[in-house]
């Protein structure tokens, strides 16, 4: 008697511990494909980490089966699928085989299971996994999940899933209260679901309210495009502004058509590349502070060459603008083929350091890259820098002084030709940080300048010859106009559309949005 008592106890005692059994086991490896996930659905429903370990073994094709017996092998043992005792393992034991329904389905239920990881960085993954093949029979573990969650963020996100598993539901009332839930996202895939949802769903009621939440949601899903075009915009602008910056200076207030303009930012560039692959050999430890290095090394690799530009070609060409197109356009060409030799044909790799990496999430379809926000602050930096440059120091004064009237400048003791050099070397060296900052949004190649010379002309010539304030209008009007157009009519038709506008402008205000002064308004 005590002997039968103690078998009961310790066969209660094993069917507590092990919440998934034999029978389950069997199922979800034996069978067609839709018995093994119905099978693989029920057991979810009281899922364990003995479950989780299975489910893993399974996806790793680590399961074999031998008559009535499953298997989990690891190291060359086997174990039981269940107690997890180690068992010797038949030589007519036989792999398990998943297809790719079946696997999809067991690494969503692994993702569902790690909804209670006690890392919020796996808790995340494993609900932005499960956003896209949330089903009914997982809303257990989700509304257990949601339950003992404590990061409002993935709380959020976990309500998101729980009411897309909710939509399929054969329940109506669940159906109906998925679509008041789902309402109030922003995301773009509930729209995804919503229309498909929309369109098999057979109960009038619950199509009338799946159609007022997919209004509600594409409302909030304008607002988050028309957001992300306008920043869109403002980075395209800040990217031309620096661009353009160097050429407001050479062309605007020197009168030189320097068509090697682009080169030169292609300079600044290459130099960002050489400092990232110098971290990247000597200082390892300290190559997310890079850019910190690269930036004088850019500014300072461009104004060398611009000056020798200046000293060598250009200022004999002075008066000249026909023969300085030439002369800048030959050059221009020299250099690409230039960092062609010395770097390949091929586009090089500039990393972003890790604090650039990824961005904010201001709305659900709308994500703030960290690189476009930095480079928006640098080019505010470099224009208040260029601003203070122009208008406060000794160098900015003889400037504009040499560039009004040359004669007069000349007779009060400026050396006008040192001037010019120190100009133009400006002008490049900012052409240099453009191409610093363009490292890190875009592939480097020799034909990266070539990309940029034509907008930075029009920005140039739109902003007033000369002008700096209308550089910077030109620079953000040309790049948020850009890219609202690009959203109506695509690219290539947005940039002719600019184009035209900015000719018929022209024709309206040759002197662009500033009055021209300078060496070129006396010309």
């Amino acid at each position: 008697m005590f002997k039968r008592l103690f078998l009961i106890a310790t066969l209660l005692i094993s069917t507590s511990v092990y919440s998934i059994s034999v029978e389950e086991v069997k199922a979800i490896t034996l069978g067609e494909t839709d018995a093994r996930i119905a099978a693989l659905g029920k057991a979810m429903q009281t899922a364990d980490d003995k479950t989780a370990t299975f489910l893993q073994a399974l996806s790793d094709d680590a399961v074999k089966i031998a008559g009535d017996k499953v298997f989990v092998v690891k190291d060359d043992k086997a174990f039981d699928a269940v107690t997890g005792t180690e068992l010797a393992l038949p030589d007519d034991a036989e792999d398990v085989i998943n297809n790719n329904r079946m696997r999809g389905e067991i690494d969503s239920a692994l993702a569902a299971l790690k909804l209670f990881s006690k890392d919020d960085t796996v808790r995340a993954a494993a609900v932005k996994q499960l956003q896209s093949d949330a089903d009914e029979t997982k809303l257990p573990l989700i509304e257990k999940a949601l339950v003992t969650e404590q990061n409002p963020g993935i709380q959020e996100q976990l309500g998101m899933v729980r009411a897309a598993a909710l939509l399929n539901s054969t329940d109506k009332a669940k159906r109906l209260e998925a679509a008041k839930l789902l309402a109030t996202s922003g995301q773009a895939n509930t729209k995804t679901m919503l229309l498909a949802r929309l369109a098999q769903e057979p109960d009038r009621e619950v199509k009338a309210a799946l159609g007022a939440a997919l209004r509600q949601v594409e409302s909030a899903l304008a607002w988050g495009d028309k957001l992300g075009a306008l920043f869109s915009g403002i980075s395209l602008g800040s990217i031309l502004l620096l661009v353009a910056l160097g050429l407001a200076i050479t062309y605007g207030l020197m009168g030189v058509i320097n068509m090697a303009h682009g080169e030169l930012m292609m300079i600044g560039a290459y130099a960002t590349y050489v400092v990232q692959g110098l971290f990247q050999k000597y200082l390892p430890g300290a190559f997310d502070w890079y850019l910190l290095a690269a930036v004088p090394v850019a500014f300072m690799a461009s104004a060398l060459m611009g000056a020798a530009l200046e000293r060598s070609v250009i200022r004999f060409l002075y008066g000249r603008p026909l023969e300085t197109l030439l002369a800048t356009w030959g050059i221009s060409l020299m250099l690409m083929q230039l960092v062609r030799s010395l770097f390949g044909a091929q586009n090089v790799g500039v990393e972003n350091p890790s604090w650039m990496s990824g961005g904010v999430q201001v709305l659900g379809n709308l994500s703030l890259p960290f690189n476009r926000l930095v480079i928006i602050g640098f080019a505010l930096f470099v224009l208040v820098a260029v601003s203070w440059l122009i208008s406060k120091t000794r160098l900015g004064l003889f400037v504009r002084g040499v560039t009004q009237n040359r004669p007069i400048a000349s007779c009060m003791g400026v050396n006008t030709a040192r001037i010019d050099t120190y100009a133009f070397a400006l002008g490049s060296g900012i052409a240099g940080l453009a191409g610093c900052a363009l490292s890190q949004v875009g592939n480097v190649g020799p034909d990266l300048g070539q990309g940029y010379i034509v907008d930075a002309f029009m920005v140039v010539v739109l902003g007033g010859v000369g002008q700096l304030a209308g550089t910077v209008y030109a620079a953000l009007g040309l790049g948020i106009l850009n890219k609202f157009l690009e959203g109506l009519t695509g690219a290539v038709l947005a940039k002719i559309a600019v184009l035209v506008f900015i000719i018929i402008f022209i024709q309206k205000r040759p002197q662009g949005i500033f009055a021209m002064k300078g060496r070129s308004a006396e010309a």
